[in-house]
């Protein structure tokens, strides 16, 4: 029975700030690299046979940390399908003072709803589209193949592979987040139907 765990990098030094990042290629904060470490603490009883990640320094870092922890190196490979969500002319404003500009509400939807775009960025459906045929064409039959499977990436592009996995409605969607650091585990029986879904912690 495969397992597959998917795991958002540590805080990253814009998190930390309270900005919104997006596709630029941010770094992890020192409480980022601990959440790391945990995550690898927490994933050492777990037979991974290979890990995905995007190209991003964030969840690149993360995934090394893990390596340290599990004190195991397996095969990885990196893919912009993974990339986080592109966040226009928000990347690199502050949230907060976003919020006081357009609106809480705004904002909001922005961020978490599933059709709408950031001023010249990505939707969450933008993300989804890109994410989701990677992850049939080069994850899931690695999972079929019966391994276990860890992807390391961002917020959004694991929401839509959440929304994907757990049939989680476009309207659903918006109340939907994802915590940094903490592995989150989906197990399947032979014929790939979703058998249980829980945090490690």
């Amino acid at each position: 029975m495969p397992t597959l765990i998917i795991l958002r990098h540590g805080q990253s030094t814009w998190n930390l700030e309270n900005r919104f990042t997006g596709e630029v290629d941010i770094d992890l904060s020192p409480y980022g690299e601990a959440e790391a470490k945990q995550a690898g603490i927490l994933l050492k009883n777990y037979n991974l046979k290979l890990a995905f990640t995007s190209v991003l320094k964030r969840a690149i870092h993360t995934l090394s940390i893990v390596f340290k922890e599990i004190n195991k190196k397996i095969p990885v490979f990196k893919s912009k399908a993974l990339n986080e969500r592109n966040y226009g002319d928000l990347q690199g404003l502050n949230k907060t003072n976003t919020e006081k500009k357009f609106g809480s509400e705004q904002v909001h939807i922005w961020r978490r709803s599933f059709n709408v775009r950031p001023p010249n960025g990505e939707s969450l459906k933008d993300t989804f589209d890109r994410t989701i045929p990677y992850y049939l064409k080069e994850i899931e039959p690695q999972l079929r193949a019966n391994k276990d499977v860890l992807i390391v990436a961002h917020g959004n592009s694991l929401r839509a592979i959440i929304m994907y996995l757990e049939k989680i409605s476009e309207a659903e969607i918006v109340n939907i987040t994802l915590a940094t650091g903490k592995p989150r585990v989906y197990e399947f029986d032979t014929d790939m139907k979703l058998q249980e879904v829980h945090y490690l912690s």
